[in-house]
């Protein structure tokens, strides 16, 4: 599936899906979403019902220091797609997109988009093969018709994992366009109450 393709699928998500009892659906008439775990499992995705529910922990935090943790661009190179939720739900859906967490472990584990694989974006040029690109001499060849798409995302805006994950796989010959970027991260995933898998959740 194309990014137009993704972006339709994300605009109809729901059409003529009647919303749940939920107060608080996804979408005007997206009360819940169901992906399939890397491992097979099915996850129904929701958002917290619970009105007056704030983000706690370290997400709440909106102040760390710059450098490390700089706000980062929309788009962290050129020919990559930014998304919001919504495209990121309908990515979670279709088999033929993967999407990557590019945090290390220790980010990892504190919890996870359900449906996504992680990719540490320390081990994302190492491991291209995985998404379609084949090794020759020089590193790797990744033929556009072959690559799989990808969704890469890590903590948050303020977070440089993933835009330097997807500038380190351009560089190594990943088709831009065959990347999109979830710029809000878990930070925005957790502040919009969406379903969390693993860690302390």
């Amino acid at each position: 599936m194309n990014k137009s393709a993704m972006a339709a699928l994300a605009l109809t998500l729901g059409l003529g899906m009647p919303a749940g009892a939920d107060e608080v659906n996804i979408s005007r008439d997206v009360a819940t979403v169901t992906v399939t775990t890397p491992g097979g499992a099915e996850v129904t995705i929701s958002r917290v019902q619970d009105t007056d529910a704030v983000i706690e922990g370290d997400f709440a935090r909106i102040a760390r220091p710059c450098p490390s943790f700089c706000i980062q661009p929309i788009s962290p190179a050129e020919g990559v797609t930014t998304i919001g939720e919504l495209e990121l739900l309908a990515a979670l859906q279709n088999p033929e997109i993967m999407v990557i967490d590019s945090r290390v472990r220790p980010d990892w584990e504190t919890g996870t988009i359900p449906g996504s694989v992680s990719m540490p974006y320390t081990e994302m040029v190492d491991r291209l093969g995985e998404l379609g690109c084949e090794v020759d001499f020089e590193g790797f060849e990744c033929d556009p018709d072959v690559v799989a798409e990808v969704v890469l995302f890590c903590n948050g805006p303020w977070c440089g994992q993933s835009p330097t994950a997807i500038r380190r796989m351009i560089e190594a010959g990943y088709p831009a366009d065959k990347i999109s970027y979830y710029r809000w991260g878990m930070q925005g995933w957790r502040m919009l109450g969406l379903t969390v898998a693993g860690g302390d959740s």
